[in-house]
């Protein structure tokens, strides 16, 4: 991969894309600007080798333009871009809520495609939702490809799941986090120090995340080779069927794509 990259924004997001790209290509050419904080934009200058520049500079310099910037900024950012010739090149928003046809609004024309990534990013395991705008040529279709497959896996899909795929895996970070968060904190109820409650959560989490990803059953399969009848997984797992687990998380992750589509709304106006 040996094109230029532009990120217009600096936050979370941003820096786990540019250090996830940085640590599979340290040659890779990325400019970053980011006007709301001069403070942040000198960290990942510092840190990830990349150029702090004007978006004049960024967007004449970059073949691939990345907006990620908070979705309420976007309209705004679009704005500044139509002072700029955009032909030949690639626009990709990584903006929960922003639909396509807002960018068809500001930018007529320009290839441009929505991405779902998550902060995993950093540690290439991302997995990450693509949206294809109508002027993307297959060749920039490709060059969206190879920037998310070098921090993770892609899935291509339809504007009209995104939100499903943003409740699973864009928020689904969060999720495990939370998960993790919880049973470190029933290990030291029980008795654990933080420290031993948090390698043995952490480890265990990674162990199950690498069976899950490795092995050829499905995950209720896995469970139930962990659960001996009447035992005491057995004991701890009734308890989650008897709050009702299944629908809570049903429930989060509908809440989660009604927020999306609410933000859609909210940013197409």
């Amino acid at each position: 991969m040996s094109y230029s990259i532009g990120f217009i924004g600096g936050g979370n997001i941003a820096e786990a894309m540019i250090s996830g790209l940085k640590k599979t290509n340290k040659e890779l050419e990325i400019r970053v600007t980011n006007l709301s904080n001069r403070g942040r934009l000198q960290g990942l200058v510092d840190r990830y080798d990349v150029t702090a520049a004007s978006l004049q500079d960024l967007v004449e310099n970059s073949q691939v333009v990345i907006i990620a910037v908070k979705p309420k900024d976007v309209q705004g950012v679009l704005k500044d871009l139509t002072a700029f010739s955009l032909q030949n090149k690639l626009v990709i928003s990584v903006a929960a809520g922003v639909p396509l046809r807002v960018f068809a609004k500001y930018l007529p024309g320009v290839a441009v495609i929505r991405a779902m990534p998550n902060t995993s990013m950093a540690v290439l395991h991302s997995m990450t939702g693509l949206v294809r705008g109508e002027n993307v040529t297959n060749e920039q279709a490709e060059m969206g490809e190879k920037i998310f497959s070098a921090t993770g896996r892609i899935m291509w899909v339809p504007e009209k799941n995104i939100n499903a795929l943003t409740a699973i895996s864009g928020s689904g970070p969060a999720y495990f986090y939370l998960f993790a968060e919880s049973l470190i904190k029933a290990g030291v109820e029980s008795g654990l120090s933080e420290e031993e409650a948090e390698i043995l959560v952490l480890e265990t989490l990674i162990g199950s995340g690498k069976m899950i990803a490795e092995s050829d059953k499905s995950p209720g399969k896995l469970r139930e080779e962990v659960t001996s009848p009447n035992g005491t997984t057995f004991a701890a797992l009734n308890v989650f069927m008897d709050e009702n687990l299944a629908q809570t998380v049903l429930k989060a992750v509908k809440a989660c794509a009604r927020r999306a589509e609410d933000l859609e709304g909210e940013y197409s106006e």
